[in-house]
């Protein structure tokens, strides 16, 4: 008589769980209402420019745009904080975080999951400046009056304005490179374990 192994689902902590599901929500918010801002006055073409259609947009109009973008950028920000304290409580950020096996792996080794893994910890490190960027840009378009510096920093406001909507395809291809790399890894029982 054979024995068959089942297969163990992957488990992911409560925490990461609700990280994932607050990221989702909060960057589908941010991204459709930015949108909404965007069409209010274009960044390439100025105001005869690209508009994005009303479809994928969220707010209907300025004002409702910018009410949902802050919402959006509130719930993304308080929701890193927090992981960012619990992956410090809970030591998580070691295994999170590129590291000199990571690099040294993407030079000599030949085990495909030890290469994803590898790649998985560059992308989650290398997004943390951008969605840091996108957030100390945000804050400058947001109050240039009580941070004019940061308006400095780039030189003018409509520089400010194109490096935070350079951010959105960065953290857009991010997302997607994160899901990819989570299917290799441990297939869709992984991905879907992020969420439920």
């Amino acid at each position: 008589m054979t024995s068959i192994k089942t297969q163990k689902l992957p488990t992911q902590a409560i925490g990461a769980k609700i990280f994932h599901s607050c990221n989702i929500i909060s960057l589908f918010i941010m991204l459709t209402s930015g949108l909404q801002i965007y069409n209010a006055n274009p960044v390439f073409g100025g105001r005869a420019g690209l508009h994005i259609p009303a479809i994928f947009t969220l707010g209907g109009w300025l004002a409702g745009g910018r009410h949902w973008h802050f919402a959006g950028m509130w719930l993304f920000s308080l929701n890193l904080l927090w992981y960012g304290i619990y992956i410090l409580i809970t030591q998580r950020w070691r295994y999170r975080f590129v590291g000199v096996n990571d690099i040294k792996a993407l030079q000599k080794s030949q085990n495909s999951k030890r290469l994803i893994y590898a790649w998985h910890r560059i992308a989650y490190t290398a997004i943390i400046p951008i969605l840091l960027l996108a957030l100390f840009t945000g804050i400058g378009m947001y109050k240039p009056a009580q941070f004019p510096w940061i308006v400095d920093i780039f030189g003018s406001w409509q520089a400010l304005r194109i490096v935070h909507f350079a951010s959105v395809p960065i953290v857009t291809a991010f997302a997607i490179i994160h899901s990819l790399l989570g299917r290799k890894a441990g297939g869709t029982e992984l991905t879907e374990s992020m969420f439920w």
